[in-house]
């Protein structure tokens, strides 16, 4: 009797399978991971806001009226979109008495992470930023 060594085309084809759901589950959790990675981003660029807009009133004769015109802040607001793929949906206001800064978050568009000149940082469901003149809002929820 002779006997082959080696594995059949049935169990070759069944490991393949294993190995394809595998990758899948894998790679939805990876892309997942990316965009909680991004509102991580998003989050540490707008603290980054606070710390500039904090040395713009220092500077500025314990002022923050023009703040969110400052080329450190915008490029901190520049960066934070960038880490949401570049989709802007994020409002700064500023007052000389304060300012407040919004950005949408990459895991929803429609939540915003905020952050204000009184130390509030926090992630609210709608916009509450509000840079028309006049009837300025600079204060998160």
């Amino acid at each position: 009797m002779k006997f082959r060594k080696g594995f059949t085309l049935i169990e070759l084809l069944v490991v393949i399978a294993i190995i394809g759901i595998l990758s899948a589950v894998v790679l939805a959790s990876l892309n997942s991971a990316r965009d909680k990675a991004a509102d991580a981003a998003v989050r540490a660029n707008l603290n980054n806001v606070r710390a500039q807009a904090e040395l713009f009133y220092d500077n500025n004769g314990n002022s923050y009226d023009g703040a969110c015109a400052d080329t450190n802040i915008a490029q901190a607001i520049s960066a934070a979109t960038n880490a949401v793929g570049g989709t802007a949906n994020g409002t700064c206001a500023d007052t000389a008495a304060g300012w407040g800064m919004e950005h949408n978050l990459k895991t929803s568009a429609t939540t915003f992470y905020c952050v204000d000149s009184t130390g509030n940082a926090t992630t609210s469901g709608s916009s509450v930023i509000d840079d028309t003149g006049g009837s300025e809002v600079v204060q998160c929820p």
